[in-house]
């Protein structure tokens, strides 16, 4: 378990210094926004969706250092994805990190996230660019609030 708890905090903290796919996506055909009022993260998450995959994914915006690795392992993770395949990521993601019975086996590196069920009011946090980018893809215009 220690192994596991040092894992996680040398992947948030790596992603969290130097995020993958970070800035704004100009050609993005899909886009919404997060926000998470308790701590003041606030995202933007944007897709290219061709064909019903996700061709390209990019996300804006600031948080603290949970939130913005999540965005930013998210974004590996979906590259390529169907809508679908996103959905069933989005759902295998939040079990995980609820709590509620997750299969770290299937997430791969998304697996460091497991502790963070110990600490409810993070769920948010690394929640965030999650619910913005199901958001986008149901086309929702509204911004998506963890409340």
């Amino acid at each position: 378990m220690q192994e596991l708890r040092e894992l996680y905090q040398e992947t948030i903290l790596e992603h969290s210094r130097k995020p993958r796919n970070y800035g704004e996506l100009p050609s993005a055909n899909h886009k919404a926004e997060g926000f998470n009022p308790l701590c003041g993260d606030h995202y933007t998450v944007f897709l290219n969706v061709k064909d019903g995959a996700i061709t390209e994914i990019t996300f804006h915006g600031a948080g603290c250092a949970i939130s913005k690795a999540s965005a930013s392992m998210m974004t590996q993770s979906l590259k390529g994805k169907s809508a679908q395949e996103a959905e069933a990521l989005f759902g295998q993601f939040h079990d995980l990190v609820t709590g509620n019975g997750g299969q770290p086996e299937k997430l791969g590196k998304l697996a460091v996230f497991a502790g963070v069920s110990e600490f409810p009011l993070r769920v948010k946090c690394a929640t965030l660019a999650w619910h913005a980018m199901r958001a986008a893809l149901h086309g929702d215009q509204d911004a998506v609030s963890t409340e």
